[in-house]
């Protein structure tokens, strides 16, 4: 099979292209995965199949999702459709429930989108197996913070919600071509088979999430002032002079219970 360095093509930018050619790294990341013939596997962002080669000969078939034509095209050439589906488009548009469950995703997702995908993702949990993914290492750090960290935020409060999180190791700039300018990490998700804190109404709990960490300076009785008082904080035993930062996932849901509950305070944004 062709090898990455054989696949001759130009990153582009605008799809935030940088491809993995460490093999010590691919090796890793293919062992946390540990895929089994039957698994249900879709790879976001395959690019020139660093992952997608060892994958695809573990698997009895293999799905990816890739925006790039010329890349579509390539991955169609070396690969029989018996044993490869490409889906070509945005992630971001992509019906993953749509390839049933249980389902298993892995990938380096390209950074200019990670953030909303990791989103999209949550909202098909409930089809998800595991998630195996390379992010920004500063994306890593938010999304498994613990509270009244500097790194702790929405992300952080929304994933944890759903997704046991496991930073698995870090991975050098120096382990893509072209070498991007930040460092990356790879971390495994895994949906809770049972929320701990299963909130009432989701919508409402990522308004409220979404609007304690608007202004992450402002307490609590200033962010959530069109849901809560002062003194309502109080009765529900939060303190109102506490920031966004310093509330874990459980107490972000009892808010969240409590201004859906209240038909005179409607959870809107």
């Amino acid at each position: 099979m062709a090898t990455a360095g054989q696949m001759r093509h130009a990153p582009r930018k605008r799809f935030g292209q940088h491809f993995l050619v460490d093999a010590s790294v691919i090796s890793a990341i293919v062992a946390a995965i540990a895929a089994r013939p039957g698994d249900r596997v879709v790879e976001i962002g395959p690019g020139l199949g660093a992952l997608t080669r060892p994958l695809a000969d573990q698997l009895d078939h293999l799905h990816v999702i890739e925006i790039d034509r010329d890349i579509t095209a390539r991955l169609r050439r070396e690969f029989p459709a018996e044993h490869l589906t490409v889906h070509e488009g945005d992630a971001l548009d992509f019906d993953f429930s749509a390839l049933g469950a249980p389902l298993r995703v892995v990938g380096n997702l390209p950074y200019n989108i990670s953030t909303p995908l990791l989103f999209r993702l949550a909202a098909h949990a409930a089809v998800l197996r595991d998630i195996h993914v390379m992010l920004q290492k500063e994306v890593v750090e938010r999304i498994v913070s613990a509270p009244s960290r500097a790194e702790y935020g929405r992300l952080s409060v929304m994933l944890q919600y759903r997704f046991e999180m496991e930073r698995l190791f870090d991975v050098p700039a120096s382990a893509f071509r072209p070498a991007p300018r930040i460092e990356s990490a790879v971390v495994r998700m895994t949906p809770f088979s049972r929320l701990p804190h299963p909130a009432r109404d989701v919508d409402c709990l990522e308004k409220v999430v979404a609007a304690a960490f608007a202004q992450r300076r402002k307490t609590l009785r200033n962010a959530l002032r069109h849901y809560f008082s002062g003194a309502e904080l109080e009765r529900l035993g939060i303190d109102p002079g506490l920031r966004a930062q310093d509330l874990p996932v459980a107490d972000f849901v009892r808010l969240a219970d409590e201004a859906q509950r209240a038909l005179s305070r409607p959870c809107a944004g």
